[in-house]
């Protein structure tokens, strides 16, 4: 009898102690602080807070940043009323005039796309990329980054861009469908078959229509319709680029730099230099 007390008490002291550590777990998820990073320019302090839905991006750029990557790099394409992008290591005492943005650090980063959470709203941390051409799985530039600007949109706007994107799941479905017939396609047309060639299309078309009909009617959320109507953004780029972060402070640094003299490369005349970048404890 007392044996069996004895492996209950140890059965129940165990339970207990996992219970301690998983609330212990618990508690420490629930105090765990978003990661703050200073970034000091020649024209000023931003402040960026970066999301822990983003880990590998959050974290790469971390390490970017105890590594001093960043410092010394320029502001190397600048455009009004869209964004500013750094993180080019090319641009280094880059000479004026020499064309910058191909600059890397020899690795991509998975795209993380938490949307609609996050979206291109004023004052959004997103990775740059190359194309989709080159770059079907959109994966991040390893160091290479930009802060949005945009630009304030109306309702009927917004609108609008929601028909074109609905518009452009047919469109999609299309060109997919006739990429799998394109032998077939050349065939007609070296034939000269004007009549196959327009029964083809129609057979596509109602093939498109239906995987189009699929697919749920894109619409805005009422936080970006909010966003892109006051404080402005760059609606274009909602999960084509990933956020994964934005700026808590010197969002009037960020609109000082879209402001200064570009050349045709949208490279500032008068370099905007990254002096420091340090993770906030």
């Amino acid at each position: 009898m007392k044996r069996n007390l004895f492996i209950l008490l140890i059965i129940l002291t165990g339970s207990f102690a996992a219970c301690r550590s998983g609330q212990k777990k618990k508690e420490k998820m629930e105090n765990k602080k978003e990661v703050m990073v200073k970034i000091e320019t020649s024209m000023g302090d931003i402040m960026v807070k970066l999301y822990d839905e983003t880990p590998k991006h959050r974290d790469n750029f971390i390490k970017l940043v105890e590594e001093g990557t960043y410092e010394g790099t320029l502001f190397h394409r600048v455009i009004k009323d869209f964004m500013i992008q750094a993180g080019d290591p090319e641009s280094k005492g880059a000479p004026k005039g020499k064309m910058l943005g191909s600059g890397d650090v020899g690795y991509t980063i998975p795209a993380e796309f938490v949307y609609p959470k996050y979206f291109h709203k004023k004052g959004a941390l997103a990775a740059a990329r190359q194309g989709d051409d080159a770059n079907p799985k959109k994966e991040s530039s390893g160091c290479q980054f930009y802060i949005v600007t945009g630009k304030v949109y109306s309702d009927s706007t917004l609108l609008g861009m929601e028909q074109q994107m609905n518009q452009g799941k047919l469109t999609s479905a299309f060109n997919a469908l006739a990429q799998k017939h394109m032998k077939e396609i050349y065939k007609m047309r070296k034939a000269n078959d004007q009549n196959a060639l327009y029964d083809l299309q129609e057979k596509l078309y109602a093939e498109a229509e239906a995987e189009a009909a699929k697919q749920p009617d894109f619409h805005f959320t009422p936080e970006q319709v909010k966003a892109y109507t006051t404080v402005g953004g760059t609606p274009h780029l909602d999960n084509q680029y990933t956020v994964f972060g934005e700026v808590v402070q010197g969002m009037d640094v960020v609109d000082k730099i879209q402001q200064v003299k570009t050349d045709r490369g949208d490279r500032p005349e008068e370099d905007v230099k990254i002096i420091k970048v340090s993770v906030i404890e």
